[in-house]
């Protein structure tokens, strides 16, 4: 087969950025040989496929929608925004063009809220909507196969706080990497990682957080980085990797991105205001002011660059401090160039915003003259390879089981802590003893003691309604950040977690219940047969499983931690006042809710459990012994009936769970990191 002397240039590029040759387009046994290559070569001992991008005139806007006329005004006075029928468009980024290549630093710097942490989001494909320019990936732009290619590392770092160092590594390692690796490869790779980013004094200690002592901060962010370069990603993005943390471990941090980058990674990272050391590790500097670039090019450069337009500091300054004083118009200590000696006084807001579209018009100006002169590259040199969609399967990620199995293991590791918490312990065992005092051989002999029984088995309706619902209902809320970063990174499809996250709960909810009645049940005096027990039994679980389905959807559909609180307590007073024992004969135009209180079926499943309509009662009465269906305590209830309450609450977790996944499917889809 003979090549063309395009192919053969583009050949002699791939070898000398140590890439494969391009296959033709439209072939499908080169396609096929390209991704058996391409299986062969990642992970890679080199390192990832090299990514170079390149981003022009990015603009980004926002909307906001204001109800408040006075609140939309003002929006639009500040921000110089455009206000129409009230909504707020806010111009975030202004045309930012930038590039960085494979082995380079790219610095994304700034004052807060100039642009730097949505032009990086947007560079990692997290963001969409009202996005303007173009960006591409070896020319290519965006597509969902890019996903695995690029790591995105957030300010705050999203890790669980019960798991170990290497925990956390095993597990996103096992499913993040794929298939065709065996468990012992992915343990390999996570044991270089760990020693690649110098975390094996603290592998085995707690990642920590607010209530849980762990590693320090700049473990804790070696970890986060450690997690996003399991994949051997080919563009890593990190926002704010610094913050927080000493000057000596921010310079390690960065000394570890340098040796990161040598291995053909591409990074960007936003850092607000770097050490002297710091600053002079990076290979390129965007500095953005107001949503315009302000200077683009290498990172020793950019004094001169100012000095050739009349600024330059008079005292000896950090660059970092000099660059974001330029960004924000402060000229304290700072040489003014002529054009703008004869403004108002530097101390006013109007002389800063005239020095910031100064520098935005010298950019713009030496822009385009640097883009009018060399910067066309050759089309061999248009590399294609790291973006072809197919990359996007590469390797195959794990199954669904398996998946579940990965994140049954995680989840019941994070979250044991919790289940095997003495105080939830003391608190069942403890509750039972109680009400095992309190109603210490119990009888049913008249109505009285009718009563009080019938109002210990409507006590554990309510609390083992309100101790599940509680216990569910913070689940979401409280894993969102964690989900939303791992369903972005595509880890693991939702069905999944959802469905581990469900039955490493049910554990909890199933010892404790048991434990409860084997207590009380026989402290209390309640009829001692094997089908009464097991009936009372079944009936407390299913009350249990309804109200943690109550729980999740509640938490699924709200997704915040006060306000799902504030929704759960409602929903327990509605069924409480309409489970059928302060109120037994409810208006007509309200009665249907009783029929949608998962307390009226339990607490009408439980009477039937221990009681049957022909035993007698009150037999020293006047009348002589009558039948229980008799007394007043069961108007509403046919003790001989049958038992469509058990099907009916098994319906309704059923239908509660599968609410609560459409309910979290939508909401961590709209829900942004």
């Amino acid at each position: 087969m003979e090549i063309s002397d395009e192919q053969r240039m583009e050949m002699s590029v791939a070898e000398r950025h140590c890439l494969p040759p391009p296959s033709s387009h439209g072939n499908g046994d080169a396609d096929v040989e390209a991704d058996v290559e391409e299986e062969h070569l990642w992970p890679t001992k080199d390192g990832p496929l090299p990514i170079f991008l390149k981003f022009e005139n990015v603009e980004y806007r926002v909307k906001m929608t204001l109800k408040n006329p006075l609140t939309a005004a003002r929006v639009a006075f500040t921000s110089q925004a455009r206000v129409d029928q009230g909504s707020s468009c806010k111009h975030i980024l202004k045309g930012i063009a930038g590039s960085v290549d494979p082995g380079e630093i790219l610095a994304l710097m700034g004052p807060s809220g100039s642009g730097k942490t949505t032009l990086l989001k947007i560079l990692g494909g997290r963001l969409s909507g009202g996005i303007k320019g173009q960006i591409t990936y070896n020319d290519t732009p965006y597509s969902p196969s890019l996903k695995r290619r690029i790591g995105f590392v957030t300010q705050d770092d999203v890790l669980f706080p019960q798991l170990t160092v290497e925990e956390t590594l095993v597990f996103a390692a096992f499913l993040r990497l794929p298939a065709r690796m065996s468990k012992q490869q992915k343990r390999d790779r996570v044991d270089a990682i760990i020693a690649e980013l110098n975390l094996e004094r603290c592998r085995h200690t707690k990642i920590g957080g607010a209530f849980v002592r762990g590693v320090s901060g700049g473990e804790r962010k070696r970890t986060s980085i450690g997690y996003e370069i399991l994949v051997d990603p080919s563009l890593l993005l990190l926002d704010e990797p610094t913050s927080g943390l000493d000057s000596t471990s921010a310079s390690k941090l960065i000394l570890v991105l340098q040796r990161l980058a040598r291995s053909r990674r591409a990074i960007i990272t936003t850092i607000h205001q770097p050490s002297s050391r710091m600053f002079h590790m990076f290979d390129k500097l965007l500095l953005i002011s107001d949503g315009h670039a302000i200077y683009h090019g290498k990172a020793r450069d950019c004094m001169p660059h100012f000095a050739s337009l009349g600024f330059a500091p008079e005292i000896p300054m950090n660059p970092a401090e000099f660059l974001l004083d330029l960004a924000t118009g402060n000229l304290d200590d700072i040489t003014v160039p002529e054009a703008l000696q004869g403004s108002p006084d530097p101390q006013q807001e109007f002389f800063r915003s005239q020095v910031i579209r100064h520098l935005q018009l010298k950019y713009r100006q030496s822009a385009a003259a640097a883009a009018g002169s060399n910067r066309t590259r050759e089309p061999s040199e248009q590399l294609r390879l790291a973006v072809r969609a197919r990359n996007g399967h590469r390797g195959g990620g794990i199954g669904w089981l398996q998946q579940f199995a990965v994140l049954s293991r995680r989840t019941f590791r994070e979250r044991a802590p919790d289940y095997l918490d003495k105080m939830r312990l003391a608190q069942a065992v403890g509750v039972a003893l109680l009400l095992g005092l309190l109603w210490w051989r119990s009888k049913a002999g008249d109505e009285a003691q009718l009563r009080d029984q019938v109002g210990l088995i409507f006590y554990i309706c309510i609390f083992w309604t309100s101790s599940s619902l509680f216990g569910s209902v913070y689940v979401f809320p409280f894993e969102k950040l964690y989900l939303v970063k791992e369903r972005q990174a595509g880890m693991y499809s939702l069905s999944a977690y959802y469905a581990s996250s469900t039955l490493c709960d049910a554990v909890p909810h199933v010892v404790y219940p048991v434990l409860f009645t084997a207590v009380l049940y026989f402290m209390a005096g309640l009829r001692r047969t094997p089908a009464c027990f097991s009936l009372t039994l079944l009936a407390t679980l299913l009350v249990v499983f309804t109200s943690q389905g109550t729980g999740e959807l509640l938490g699924a559909a709200i997704l915040s931690v006060k306000r799902a609180g504030v929704m759960a307590s409602l929903v327990l007073m509605l069924f409480l006042l309409t489970g059928g024992y302060y109120v037994q004969h409810i208006p007509a135009f309200i009665r249907w809710l009783k029929y949608v209180s998962f307390m009226h079926y339990g607490f009408n499943l439980l009477l039937k459990a221990q009681y049957h309509g022909h035993l007698a009662y009150d037999c020293g009465g006047r009348g002589g012994c009558r039948p229980l269906q008799s007394s007043p305590s069961f108007d509403t209830v046919d003790l001989d009936g049958s038992m469509r309450e058990v099907w009916i609450l098994l319906a309704m977790a059923l239908a509660y769970r599968l609410l609560a996944y459409f309910c979290l499917l939508k909401r961590i889809s709209r829900t942004p990191l």
